[in-house]
């Protein structure tokens, strides 16, 4: 099926520290996701981690331990918020209330992107409690972006949208996964969050080529990579983020850093959590894998890997 050839009419210029040749955003180095268990961690002492993701429902709050801490990390280090409750695939409205909230959050504390999932949570106002995977069509498509735009339009700023993993597929799916994708990138202006695991665990699940996967994503949409553990069941994998990240993950990420050059990397890690020196080996690994694949690259991807740091007007990182 053909594709429309639409693209966004938004300004480059109205997305957040876009200082690259390319337009992404600027690089943030390798962090992990911030957790309740880590708390008082990563407030007592340096953390060997350049910047941090919180899920932004864990601070839709009044005030507050959790509003405190995001407030005190924010000043050490860059942050991103990452949200779970969009639905941006769903047919229900968009939740107003639920965008003001996150707005709010976002004009407090400044971060260096906002992300989601493209997926849909619920239909008729009940909520699944689970990321959804869409049929991948044209009709979806035209869906999609029209509300991605709008989210956009209501926040002031792109957004950037990650990738499920999924275990169930649809007969009437026109497009790769990955082509749906892209296609929802270039035609809103949204940024993507390419899930490494996400794309290991589906490709498994479905049984397509992750290389695929990625030589079908731009590479100047990337904005940020996701590293998780998951779970064998046998017939299927399973996305637990309860496990280190397995080796065919990691060669993927290799695999990734080569096609994409520096994008900010987060090891996620949200049940069965360990201690905080334990995400930080992960993180490092991965930052190793990152500097060791990045002399390799030519070209435009091969901007400078330095971490951009904190923003203008905030204390010095640790």
């Amino acid at each position: 099926m053909p594709l429309k050839a639409v693209r966004s009419s938004m300004s480059p210029d109205s997305a957040p520290n876009r200082d690259r040749s390319d337009g992404r955003p600027s690089f943030l180095g390798h962090g992990v996701g911030l957790r309740r268990d880590h708390f008082e961690r990563v407030l007592s002492d340096p953390a060997a981690v350049d910047w941090f993701e919180a899920l932004s429902e864990n601070f839709m709050v009044e005030g507050g331990r959790p509003l405190d801490v995001l407030t005190r990390v924010r000043e050490r280090y860059p942050v991103v918020l990452h949200g779970v409750s969009l639905s941006i695939g769903s047919t229900d409205p968009l939740d107003q209330a639920y965008l003001a909230r996150l707005d709010a959050l976002a004009r407090r504390f400044q971060p260096a992107w906002v992300s989601d999932h493209l997926c849909w949570t619920g239909v008729g106002g009940r909520n699944a409690h689970d990321l959804l995977p869409l049929p991948y069509t044209e009709a979806a498509l035209d869906h999609v972006v029209e509300r991605v735009q709008r989210v956009q339009e209501r926040l002031g700023r792109p957004i950037a949208l990650e990738n499920v993993s999924s275990y169930v597929a649809y007969r009437h799916s026109a497009l790769a996964e990955w082509e749906f994708l892209a296609e929802v990138a270039l035609r809103s202006g949204c940024g993507i969050l390419l899930d490494i695991n996400n794309i290991y665990v589906s490709a498994r699940n479905h049984g397509f080529d992750p290389g695929a996967y990625l030589e079908g994503i731009p590479p100047h949409k990337v904005w940020q990579f996701h590293l998780a553990g998951h779970s064998d069941k046998g017939a299927y994998l399973l996305d637990t983020h309860d496990h280190p990240v397995i080796d065919p993950v990691w060669e993927l990420y290799r695999e990734a850093v080569l096609r994409f050059g520096p994008v900010s990397t987060l090891i996620e890690w949200d049940d069965r959590i360990p201690a905080f020196e334990r995400l930080e080996q992960e993180s490092q690994r991965a930052r190793a894998i990152h500097d060791e694949a990045l002399p390799r690259l030519a070209g435009p991807a091969a901007v400078t890997a330095a971490p951009a740091g904190r923003p203008a007007g905030l204390g010095s990182h640790p």
